[in-house]
């Protein structure tokens, strides 16, 4: 049509929905981790829109920690019932019952970094080819070194100064047996990109990214939600606060933020204006200068 131009989300849209059909053709058992947070909830909205009116050919994977928000799981159960589509959720309880993880004691305890043993051995298990995460490049500095196509060994791990080209976004899947790849569809979008996409297509989300009152403690500066799996200090005090989550991980290392955003628009207009990057309340991003990079070299998400 004359004078038809994209808007630049339906420019990421269609960026998108042309990795996840490249995911289709080139491997025989993907998989879409799905945690119940915006970013993977947005992949699982463009994969509908990638394969409509067919149902997703993904399994969706959902590695629980055991210690995840209760409304988290609660709308992954929802979304998995209300779109008839197969969920396998890995275990990380199991892990440690197995003896393939050993639980951090302590104070600042976390089973965030154990999910790494539990995903690799979901993958094994049901022999997934391909992995489809919602990481962005914007998110942390190990994630901006990610392909769209990223290559793991036999053993889950990355090697970031061995990837692949992606000139003219032609994508290698090739790989040996036991190897396997995480994809990144919505690598190029930025956390204000997924926010006004989820309100330009009216995408359902878990009620705790908007403002509600909860039993909250702060430690180090970083807001935590009162929980069974967090053990206080003797100096540290629940208080009823009026907050809400930027992203969504294990709570024992997930902060909150203060927010009377009670609407979309509000949550726009909130994440326009702060100056605290999106992971800035993550705290196993902090526990050194390279969490994340090394936690994705042994095969984290």
């Amino acid at each position: 049509m004359a004078g038809y131009h994209l808007t630049h989300l339906r420019e990421l849209e269609a960026e998108s929905i042309y990795v996840l059909r490249e995911v289709a053709a080139q491997f025989e058992n993907p998989a879409l981790l799905f945690s119940g947070g915006k970013d993977s909830i947005v992949c699982f909205h463009l994969a509908q829109k990638a394969f409509w009116p067919a149902k997703i050919p993904f399994t969706l994977v959902h590695i629980d920690t055991g210690h995840n928000f209760q409304e988290t799981l609660d709308f992954r159960d929802e979304l998995v019932k209300k779109n008839n589509v197969n969920l396998i959720v890995g275990s990380v309880q199991e892990s440690i019952d197995a003896g393939k993880a050993t639980e951090e004691k302590g104070i600042n305890a976390s089973r965030n970094a154990l999910q790494t043993v539990t995903l690799l051995d979901t993958i094994e298990k049901y022999k997934f080819d391909a992995a489809i995460g919602g990481a962005r490049r914007d998110e942390e500095k190990a994630r901006a070194k990610e392909r769209f196509f990223s290559h793991r060994d036999e053993f889950g791990q990355w090697d970031p100064k061995n990837q692949r080209p992606e000139l003219w976004n032609l994508f290698n899947g090739k790989k040996n047996i036991g190897e396997h790849f995480r994809v990144f569809p919505i690598s190029n979008w930025t956390e204000m990109d997924v926010w006004q996409y989820i309100l330009q297509e009216n995408i359902e989300i878990p009620s705790i990214y908007f403002t509600h009152e909860r039993d909250c403690f702060v430690r180090d500066g970083v807001i935590y939600a009162h929980s069974s799996f967090m053990q206080l200090k003797p100096t540290e005090k629940v208080e009823r606060r009026t907050v809400r989550f930027r992203t969504i991980g294990d709570m024992t290392c997930t902060g909150a933020v203060v927010s009377e955003a009670s609407t979309l628009s509000q949550i726009i207009e909130e994440v326009a204006s702060t100056r605290v990057t999106e992971r800035g309340s993550r705290i196993d991003d902090k526990r050194s200068e390279a969490a994340m990079e090394d936690r994705k070299k042994a095969g984290y998400f």
